[in-house]
């Protein structure tokens, strides 16, 4: 029963399926067995004397659930929606309104609204929260149960009442669902420079930036300026796209290690010769969405001296999940090893740090709005090698660059301002870009 082996590492993670051997039961210690025997004793007495009958299933997938829910917050046991979702984010399609949301002591966040979606559209933000749908309340539902009611057939309406933390009234959003179709790269032309914005690390993400870099410069006829890689609130996906896209800006070296329990269990990922990005000035733009397999390109561009990341503080998650396929539309999500990018820092909690910090001013709420990473969640990795030089870093002076109002920025046509900055940093590079296209 061999199956394909695949890794992931997102937040919100796409399927990998491995076979769930024997070999791991028999490295169970022998005393785990009197801990089962004291498990089962505790399942034959929920069974034979709680108030209500309590199904079989519902006692052992709550057993499991609990198990991993000691681990750390990305190991999980996935089955009816949450198995789909794993699919989906793979390579399908489904028909809703494009929130990747999770639940929070019982309410249901969003963590990021995939572009060009209803959701989207509807200004809809990291960490606003769900509370009713179609008016009716959905605080203390399952997750599943809150989604199935967001999902439906494309043309269908639906209403959300939203909170937002800083604002004293809700949010009343009408909604058209869609069929939302994973596109994992958009390109476009501003100013000379081409602007790759990845949604996320699906199938093919690779070539899909390969095919977008192509069609930038037959529109423009010659080389761009520079590239722009825009991975903000990419929430993460597979790990062999994230090398695949780094690849494509990269002729040689390390692009990711990933190392496991044991201290020679480390696998390491090279790029392969060719440039697709012919070697042009490249940035890349990262914020507190940016997690993951973003964070394996961000971190090897800029490890690499490739490209100048810019933007605010990534995410913050550097594991790896292993998906083992158990049938029947189940399977388990195991977090396996740790990852580092080439000069061996783990992104875990600390994230990728821009060397350009440029905050998102164009955003009314971006200084009153919470940002949650990895080191907010609970029982997330410890970073083994976590450097603190905050003390170092600290500068508590305003940035005069960045004091305009999100109205002034507007009046002069700035709806993004990280992006419109990034572009006019690669402007300044024209002249001594055509010099290296020319090469």
């Amino acid at each position: 029963m061999a199956r394909p082996f695949l890794q992931a590492t997102a937040i919100a993670l796409v399927l990998a399926v491995v076979p769930a051997g024997t070999a791991a039961m028999a490295a169970v210690d022998t005393d785990a067995y009197r801990e089962l025997d004291q498990f089962m004793d505790v399942f034959a007495r929920v069974k034979a004397t709680y108030v209500d009958k309590v199904d079989d299933k519902v006692l052992i997938k709550g057993a499991i659930d609990g198990m991993l829910a000691a681990l750390d917050p990305h190991s999980a046991y996935e089955s009816g929606l949450d198995y789909d979702n794993l699919k989906i984010q793979t390579m399908g399609s489904y028909g809703g309104l494009g929130l990747t949301v999770t639940a929070e002591d019982g309410a249901v966040k969003i963590i990021s609204p995939q572009e060009d979606t209803p959701g989207y559209r509807a200004g809809l933000k990291s960490g606003d929260y769900i509370t009713h749908i179609d008016g009716k309340l959905i605080y203390g539902q399952t997750l599943d149960e809150a989604i199935s009611q967001m999902r439906g057939p494309p043309g269908t309406k639906v209403a959300l009442t939203i909170i937002r933390p800083g604002r004293d009234k809700p949010i009343e959003v009408s909604l058209v669902r869609e069929r939302i179709v994973q596109r994992p790269v958009k390109w476009e032309v501003k100013n000379g420079v081409g602007i790759l914005n990845i949604n996320t690390f699906s199938q093919n993400t690779g070539q899909a930036v390969r095919a977008g870099m192509a069609a930038i410069e037959k529109q423009l006829g010659h080389a761009p300026t520079g590239w722009i890689v825009d991975l903000r609130d990419n929430g993460g996906g597979l790990r062999d796209e994230a090398i695949d896209v780094a690849d494509d800006f990269l002729n040689f070296g390390e692009i990711v290690s990933e190392r496991g329990r044991e201290k020679n269990d480390i696998e390491r990922f090279y790029a392969k010769p060719g440039d697709p990005s012919r070697g042009l000035p490249t940035i890349v733009l990262v914020n507190s969405g940016s997690a993951s397999a973003s964070e394996i390109v961000a971190g090897a561009l800029q490890d690499q001296h490739r490209a100048l990341v810019m933007g605010v503080r990534s995410f913050g998650k550097g594991s790896v999940q292993t998906v083992l396929d158990l049938g029947g539309n189940t399977a388990l999500r195991l977090t396996t090893s740790r990852y580092y990018t080439p000069s061996g820092r783990s992104v875990q909690e600390g994230g990728i740090e821009p060397d350009i910090k440029v905050p998102q001013i164009s955003d009314p709420d971006y200084k009153t709005r919470p940002v949650f990473r990895e080191d907010d969640l609970r029982r997330h990795l410890i970073n083994e090698v976590k450097a603190d030089d905050k003390a170092l870093m600290e500068d508590t002076k305003d940035d005069p660059r960045f004091t305009a109002t999100p109205e002034q920025l507007k009046a002069k046509g700035i709806e993004d301002f990280q992006l419109d900055y990034a572009i006019k940093t690669l402007a300044r590079l024209g002249p001594a870009t055509k010099a290296v296209a020319k090469k």
